[in-house]
């Protein structure tokens, strides 16, 4: 049990410094796929786009970096920018999201991978801290589990 214990431990411990040491990667990664999930938007329901628009509905914000990231794909040049980045979805024309300038009084104007970010940043501390009391729990029964393997004796075994 010990063995099993220590062996989750070390797992445990491997992702969250690996997960550490590569965060800025992460970050990379992060918003080069976000870029390309705006580059590749449609109206279709595409996984990447109902992600695209799930995010900037959740957290209130439009594009990559701002608002103004969307007129560099296609979809601006055919339908704008998507209503997701509304502030208010009933208050959105496609005429107004076309126009850059009066989108820009209708729509977010933060961008998402700012947001995004900071978010997860913020909720690591609670993650972490979590991490923490699962390990400190692993570490007790790990040493609780090797003090029982020392009392027992094959004698004491044996009469049980």
């Amino acid at each position: 049990y010990a063995m099993l214990l220590s062996l989750i431990f070390l797992i445990v411990l491997v992702a969250a410094i690996v997960g550490f040491v590569f965060r800025h990667e992460i970050k990379t990664n992060f918003e080069s796929n976000l870029e390309l999930a705006l580059k590749d938007y449609n109206v279709t329901a595409d996984r990447h786009s109902e992600a695209v628009d799930t995010i900037q509905r959740t957290l209130h914000c439009c594009g990559v970096q701002n608002y103004s990231d969307w007129e560099r794909t296609e979809y601006f040049s055919q339908r704008g920018i998507p209503r997701s980045c509304c502030k208010n979805q009933n208050d959105c024309s496609e005429e107004e999201l076309k126009d850059p300038n009066k989108a820009k009084l209708k729509v977010f104007v933060d961008g998402c991978f700012f947001l995004v970010t900071s978010t997860m940043e913020s909720k690591m501390s609670v993650v972490a801290g979590i991490s923490f009391g699962i390990a400190c729990f692993q570490l007790v029964g790990i040493i609780l589990s090797c003090c029982l393997s020392r009392y027992i004796t094959n004698n004491q075994y044996e009469m049980v």
